[in-house]
């Protein structure tokens, strides 16, 4: 696709709508939409998340969406609960948008025609991949949504990873469908066309910055472990002992508070770059621990491990997310402030894991917001106005999250993915 027009500035809006007819629903995000973008040209992009109350309206959505924006390109996928602003909807009927002017931006849609099948064997294949998402040196990120019942999405995005021209292009973020648990119950959009399978994305190429922060959550507990023996996603022995022993002498070693944490489930965090000298937050791949094989002493995760691999236990709780996310905006607030965010956070987030809804879209309302005087006098013991402007910002809970660590992108589970979209810096 042809670069969007250079003139103007980088700019996104967002709207949200929990009413229960899909004709009003649109309209309210679309008027939202409208309101912040401002006068001007056509909308160039617009994600689209809306719960399964609306499925069978897909199309008419995605019509009107387009003319009531005037949307070049438009992307979207169904959800179990969507998100926009300061808000999280969760198990009831919900709509978000994000729209966004990318002045000089070229867009490359796709969808699975361009994807599937790949083969990530051969140069020519990889090449073939690379082509279909627009993967060169202009890529500035790519945002693919898939049905988690007909794409290998895990293995996708490590194809995917591989053909990037290299590691320093743009990320790949996204997530999979969530408003069904049956095949062919979910729906994607790709402008005017709705699928009931497959993925659909768009990739990002030239001056637009998208910044990630990936937050999963976890704390380590025990010492670091080299994986010493293993079969596929089997961990038979760590540093030589049997894994499960392992693990039972560190539950043994837990304070009562992180054994009741247990309850949740453990992790494994796999060390994503094995030349660091130390390891911290950020720096694992956190997977559950799905099973174990007491004939072997040995646990099973959902990631396949080799020997030599470096790995670490942890636990998650809503306290650990919360600082997690904390810590990562913080660092995002040293930068210069994004125009707006793209936010896929887990189904096992939100209310099933704080004890207060809007959890993510609320911390990063506050950490990225314009200041406004309602919130001065808020300090003071005035109300602030529910309509006062907050950060662009929409999303939707998914069954599956995509997110860089590091250099690569990785789908992930229990996770907040959020991309920052921030102008290009000028030379």
């Amino acid at each position: 696709m042809s670069p969007t027009t250079s003139t103007g500035v980088l700019k996104l809006a967002s709207g949200i709508s929990t009413l229960p007819d899909a004709a009003k629903a649109v309209e309210h995000v679309c008027a939202q939409c409208a309101a912040g973008l401002g006068s001007g040209s056509m909308t160039h992009l617009a994600l689209l998340f809306f719960t399964s109350h609306h499925i069978a309206r897909a199309e008419e959505i995605a019509r009107a969406v387009r003319k009531e924006l005037q949307v070049e390109c438009l992307v979207g996928i169904s959800a179990e609960g969507v998100v926009g602003g300061r808000t999280e909807v969760e198990r009831s009927p919900g709509v978000s948008l994000l729209a966004a002017r990318l002045p000089g931006v070229s867009l490359v849609p796709f969808a699975t025609d361009e994807i599937l099948p790949y083969d990530e064997s051969t140069p020519e294949g990889l090449s073939k991949l690379a082509r279909g998402f627009g993967a060169d040196e202009a890529l500035r990120a790519s945002f693919l949504f898939a049905d988690p019942f007909s794409v290998p999405a895990a293995g996708l995005v490590g194809a995917m990873n591989k053909a990037r021209a290299h590691a320093r292009i743009g990320s790949i973020i996204g997530g999979l469908a969530s408003a069904s648990e049956k095949a062919n119950g979910n729906a994607l959009i790709l402008d005017d066309a709705v699928y009931r399978a497959g993925l659909v994305g768009v990739s990002l190429r030239g001056p637009v910055r998208v910044d990630t922060v990936v937050s999963q959550g976890c704390r380590a507990v025990g010492p670091t472990f080299i994986v010493t023996k293993a079969r596929k996603n089997v961990i038979l022995t760590l540093g030589g002992r049997p894994a499960l022993q392992v693990v039972r002498e560190l539950v043994e070693s837990l304070s009562p508070e992180d054994q009741e944490l247990l309850k949740r489930g453990l992790f494994v965090g796999r060390v994503i770059d094995e030349y660091k000298d130390r390891f911290g937050r950020g720096d694992f791949l956190i997977r559950n621990v799905v099973g174990v094989e007491e004939s072997n002493q040995a646990i099973a995760i959902a990631e396949v491990l080799r020997v030599g691999q470096t790995v670490q236990f942890h636990l998650r709780d809503a306290r650990t997310a919360d600082e997690d996310l904390a810590l990562l905006l913080d660092a995002q607030q040293l930068r210069e402030p994004p125009v707006g965010g793209l936010l896929i956070t887990c189904n096992s987030r939100g209310t099933r894991l704080f004890d207060r809804p809007h959890h993510d879209a609320s911390a990063i309302a506050r950490a990225f917001a314009p200041q406004i005087p309602g919130e001065a006098a808020a300090r003071g013991g005035q109300s602030i106005d529910p309509g006062s402007p907050t950060f662009p910002l929409a999303g939707f809970f998914g069954a599956g999250e995509i997110g860089p660590i590091g250099d690569q992108s990785f789908l992930h589970g229990h996770t907040a993915c959020l991309a920052l979209f921030r102008s290009e810096p000028k030379a």
